[in-house]
């Protein structure tokens, strides 16, 4: 996938040419609420779109289009109340959406210094894609640390790929970018369009902390719902307490799923398939235990999986995380 080139209007500021040149690395200084000496003042960026307006006092007020590149402008006296909605028209559908660019950063001061001192332990946590909702509107917070970046981007399928639909804000000298877009669902694809501060080099990269991904050989990262799945497992804590570890037979059953069994059309086993007929199967062979090879996502079939390309996602060629949760949960009650 190459990055998009984006030629510059010269008489705006210069705010607005990084903007629209997708080379702006704090985005939020010029899009969204601020106040000037003439009132209140709402900047927005859609670019594919002709139309904006803003839902104020009950209604859809017309948004100004200053530049046919799709940046558009209100103003008033008084500040509309945050967050505050937005009708987009690109000239087939519209749809209503809130201001990206009217939403704090979700990640503490506390994490990004845990962070720097490399003693963040659970930066899946803050980094890649997290479902939540802020300022009681869903969406999902985006994250990516890219120290050598001048901007870098949301990009996917709700954006048309674009990277200058929406830049992320840099988190000071952490080298993390954020962005929380609302009204996004779990499900989308998406990657990070990062633009090099020292070459100006523009690369469109996958995200290293992705908890799914499409299917090979396709390479996007997909936004993860949150866990729905159950666990059933407190019988098997119960027992586990009263196991002499070092004493307790062990007779490990190691496995790579793709290659254990395959259904006559070639298919290969999912993680509901494996709960179903491989953990009889091993108990009945007298294991202990099952090792399964490298489960993360992987972009080689033929491969048993040690060339990760995600290293916090399991591979979606057996099935979801949840049904891999319902698979483990399946060996802690046999």
């Amino acid at each position: 996938m190459k990055p998009m080139k984006h030629d510059i209007p010269t008489k705006v500021n210069h705010a607005a040419q990084a903007l629209l040149a997708a080379r702006s690395h704090d985005p939020f200084a010029y899009l969204g609420l601020h106040q000037d000496v003439a009132g209140w003042v709402i900047r927005l960026f859609a670019p594919h779109h002709i139309k904006a307006a803003l839902f104020l006092d009950g209604a859809w007020t017309p948004l100004t289009r200053i530049l046919p590149e799709g940046l558009f402008e209100w103003r008033g006296a008084t500040a509309p109340a945050s967050p505050y909605r937005i009708q987009l028209d690109d000239g087939h559908v519209t749809r209503e959406v809130h201001d990206p660019y009217c939403f704090p950063n979700p990640i503490s001061e506390h994490d990004l210094y845990l962070f720097g001192e490399g003693r963040f332990y659970q930066a899946y946590r803050m980094l890649g894609a997290q479902p939540m909702a802020l300022l009681g509107v869903q969406g999902v917070s985006f994250a990516v640390w890219a120290p050598n970046a001048e901007r870098v981007s949301v990009v996917g399928d709700f954006n048309r790929w674009d990277g200058r639909a929406h830049p992320m804000r840099t988190l000071g000298a952490s080298g993390v970018w954020q962005l929380f877009i609302p009204d996004l669902a779990p499900g989308c694809l998406y990657k990070f369009e990062i633009r090099n501060r020292h070459t100006g080099n523009v690369f469109v990269k996958t995200d290293p902390y992705a908890q799914t991904f499409e299917l090979r050989p396709s390479t996007a990262a997909r936004v993860a719902p949150l866990p729905r799945y159950e666990w059933n497992d407190a019988a098997w804590l119960e027992r586990r307490k009263a196991l002499d570890w070092q004493h307790a037979p062990y007779n490990v059953y190691e496995m790579h799923i793709g290659s254990w069994r395959r259904h006559p059309d070639g298919r290969v086993y999912s993680y509901s398939e494996l709960a179903e007929h491989l953990v009889p199967y091993v108990k009945e062979m007298g294991y202990t235990h099952i090792e399964l090879m490298p489960l993360s996502e992987h972009p080689l079939d033929e491969s048993w999986g040690y060339q990760a390309t995600g290293y916090f996602a399991p591979t979606s060629r057996f099935g979801t995380p949840d049904e891999l949760r319902a698979f483990i949960d399946a060996c802690h009650q046999s």
